[in-house]
């Protein structure tokens, strides 16, 4: 089935279209974005650890350009990827060499951190037992202590082989 004409498309439907055109879902993705760990090294030149601690992390992310949505104000892309370095950071000063993965995120984007701004993100142990530990990561304005973004990431810790 062709798709229809221009002219015949219901405005809603062009609408959302130039939405899309304006995020640049149409354009192809750089290829030096292709490369591996692109994303993680893009991720960790953002943060500047400040100080670690045991089941604690604190780091001052400074907003660029360069992870901003075309509202010029932080990605909640970045948000994600930024919460979960930090939380498994934090995992890995109380659980050491064991081993775990993500199973749950959850993340609340409560203002905007504009660019070239500073922001504090702390990263903490909520609760750890056996097989489960539960993170938070809570996102502040270094210039106004305020709220910016707070992420709660559950991990479970892989149990032991027994062969």
């Amino acid at each position: 089935m062709a798709a229809p004409p221009e002219q015949s498309k219901p405005l809603s439907v062009a609408k959302t279209e130039g939405f899309f055109r304006t995020l640049g879902l149409f354009q192809g993705i750089p290829e030096a974005s292709e490369r591996k760990d692109f994303h993680s090294d893009l991720i960790r030149s953002l943060l500047k650890v400040d100080r670690v601690e045991l089941c604690r992390i604190v780091c001052t992310l400074t907003v660029k350009s360069s992870v901003t949505n075309p509202f010029n104000i932080l990605h909640g892309g970045v948000v994600a990827a930024v919460s979960e370095a930090v939380a498994l950071a934090c995992l890995k000063t109380a659980a050491g060499d064991k081993e775990f993965f993500l199973g749950e995120s959850s993340t609340a984007y409560l203002a905007a951190a504009r660019v070239d701004t500073e922001v504090e993100v702390t990263g903490y142990i909520l609760r750890q037992g056996r097989s489960v530990v539960v993170t938070n990561v809570d996102f502040r304005s270094k210039e106004t202590g305020k709220m910016a973004y707070t992420s709660r990431e559950t991990f479970y810790i892989m149990p032991a082989a027994s062969l």
